[in-house]
């Protein structure tokens, strides 16, 4: 059985000198692949030395956070841009929209997720798309754009049923993580009326805990509490969750 965790931002400093006691733990629970989302600037070179340390498990993205996108980002866009074209990365991100913390960003927000979306096109790379508060306005985005050769994942889906269903027609996979397992969440039931043919696994590490570690650090190796909730929702396996959303992460990278 091999999970793979889609999303989780292994060098953050959350995981300050654990990073080789987090990993091995990650291994013991049969989380083999870790992908890896750049954040701002700052963060390409803690990205790079956790995936060049462990190149075998952890695989790097490269984007600009919408959090991340202030004024004057066009000149950080462009260093992102130059180090994703001069090295290996299997996706565009994180990139997309956040509305929860800051709505005055909209239009500067809008402008980074259009362009890093072209990019993802024009290398034909994958895109991790973060949406909190802003799901259906990346969705009027995508169409009012005509991005039709977008691919990827809304990482962290939140959504409802029929942004579900939009989303996986224009071919995106839903990114499920530790909110699954929240006690107050609507995704078990929008979940159960889609089916899980288009999900994947993530934690969103070290942010969004799965229960029982809820209010602490969330870590990868914690991805399979997130399956067994799934295996619960749907009344299949865990290895069952574990061979599809596996499975799915391969089609969205190509490894």
């Amino acid at each position: 059985m091999i999970f793979t965790d889609t999303h989780a931002h292994v060098y953050s400093s959350e995981f300050l000198n654990e990073t080789e006691d987090c990993f091995k733990r990650t291994l013991v629970n049969d989380v083999k692949r870790v992908f890896v989302p750049n954040v701002d600037i700052e963060s390409i070179t803690p990205l790079k030395a956790v995936c060049t340390a462990y190149k075998e498990n952890y695989f790097p993205m490269m984007g600009l956070h919408p959090c991340s996108v202030k004024e004057g980002f066009e000149s950080d866009l462009q260093i992102i841009y130059d180090e994703l074209i001069s090295t290996k990365y299997y996706a565009v991100g994180e990139i997309g929209m956040d509305l929860y913390w800051d709505k005055t960003t909209f239009n500067i927000q809008r402008t980074a997720f259009i362009e890093q979306s072209g990019w993802a096109i024009k290398l034909d790379l994958p895109v991790s798309i973060h949406s909190r508060d802003s799901t259906q306005e990346l969705i009027d985005i995508i169409k009012e754009e005509k991005l039709t050769n977008l691919r990827g994942i809304f990482h962290c889906f939140t959504g409802d049923e029929v942004q579900a269903i939009e989303l996986i027609n224009m071919g995106f996979y839903l990114g499920i993580g530790g909110v699954i397992t929240y006690k107050n969440s609507t995704l078990p039931q929008v979940l159960k009326f889609i089916g899980y043919e288009k999900l994947v696994l993530e934690t969103d590490a070290p942010y969004l805990p799965p229960t029982p570690h809820r209010g602490k650090r969330n870590e990868t190796s914690y991805i399979p509490l997130i399956a067994e909730k799934l295996s619960q929702i749907f009344e299949v396996s865990i290895d069952e969750i574990a061979e599809i959303t596996t499975s799915n992460s391969k089609k969205v990278f190509g490894i």
